[in-house]
């Protein structure tokens, strides 16, 4: 059987954006809020460099005192002006990179964990696919446009996901300023000084792809990251996905410890309730319908003891799966006057799965 429940009031039309391509996520489960061309194949100039910091923080030690080699001085774009012999330590040189988007110290981070640039951006691409980023692969550490260097805003919002798990990735780029040396390094990200909650994480541009802007936002514990693509107004854009994404999806209890969800038919006619086992939140709007599919038992030749473990169910917005619940056995009923012992099968409807779901 099919339990549904209906949230009723309305929801406000999405904001409208300059980007070409767009997404807005929850974090903390990864459902889509927003999306436009999210699956595009796009240049994404230095937000390259989330990727970057990842494979450093993963394979580097950011105390590890590292000295410049010439081949990481006077590269192309945005530098911090790098100087052949001077010694940074890897936290130094990810702060140089992350808030003052410096090509040279990308490159340096790239040698300093790697014999070559190529065999350092090899682990990058690795990452991309453990994290199974399909529409991205990388040519370069620092986003130098390249025919083969692209991602997508839907990779690169999955990818700040599994950034910020790093507490050390949401230090460095949640930081509006520090001061390495004789360097006062300023974060390029605006939204850190102008929208309220904003953890940062990276600008970028370059001619060819235009304003590419991914940020993390956090209001009253909720986290949301938004991307935009060739955005000429993407500080405003932001803002207006944010306002819309916390305004109208908040994180709402949909299903109840204890709640009856559905029921299981057992050989003597008779049934007994199945409940949940634990409480299932998750972000939703309020006029969006949740659907219980009981997975197990299918039937029952005679109902556990009430709050024992009775199988599972899986939990449905629309369509889209977003996870799966324990079931508890709940009461049973008692039998009816002329029942007969019969094998009833439990009701056990399609419901076609969706990409990105999410496991309570």
């Amino acid at each position: 059987m099919v339990a549904t429940v209906l949230f009723l009031s309305g929801v406000s039309a999405a904001p409208e954006i300059c980007a070409a391509c767009s997404i807005l996520i929850d974090a903390d489960t990864g459902r889509i809020l927003y999306a436009n061309n999210a699956n595009q194949e796009s240049l994404i100039a230095s937000t390259t460099k989330i990727m970057t910091a990842v494979v450093v923080l993963e394979h580097c030690d950011l105390n590890a005192v590292y000295e410049i080699p010439p081949e990481a001085t006077g590269i192309e774009g945005s530098s911090v002006y790098l100087k052949p012999g001077e010694k940074l330590t890897i936290e130094e040189l990810l702060y140089c990179m992350m808030l003052q988007s410096g090509n040279d110290a990308a490159v340096a981070l790239a040698l300093a964990c790697s014999d070559s640039v190529p065999e350092f951006v090899d682990l990058m691409n690795l990452k991309a696919q453990e994290l199974s980023l399909h529409q991205t692969h990388f040519e370069n550490p620092n986003g130098l446009d390249g025919e083969n260097h692209h991602s997508s805003a839907a990779d690169l919002a999955h990818l700040t996901q599994y950034a910020l798990q790093n507490p050390d990735f949401e230090k460095i780029v949640s930081t509006k300023t520090i001061t390495i040396g004789h360097r006062r390094l300023s974060n390029h990200n605006r939204l850190l000084w102008s929208l309220d909650g904003t953890i940062g994480v990276k600008t970028g541009y370059t001619r060819a792809a235009g304003r590419i802007l991914v940020s993390a936002v956090e209001r009253n514990g909720r986290r949301l990251i938004a991307v935009t693509i060739n955005d000429g107004n993407d500080w405003n854009d932001h803002a207006l996905l944010y306002d819309y994404g916390f305004s109208q999806y908040e994180d709402r209890f949909l299903i109840r410890a204890g709640e009856e969800v559905g029921w299981v038919e057992l050989v003597d006619g008779t049934r007994a309730t199945l409940t949940a086992a634990v409480d299932i939140s998750y972000p939703a709007c309020e006029n969006e319908e949740v659907r219980v599919a009981i997975l197990s038992p299918r039937y029952a030749f005679c109902a556990g003891l009430p709050g024992r473990p009775a199988g599972s169910a899986a939990v449905y917005i629309g369509t889209r799966r977003i996870g799966f619940l324990p079931l508890n056995w709940g009461e049973q009923e008692e039998a009816h006057a002329g029942t007969t012992a019969k094998n009833i099968v439990c009701p056990r409807p399609y419901l076609p799965a969706r990409c990105g779901e999410a496991a309570f």
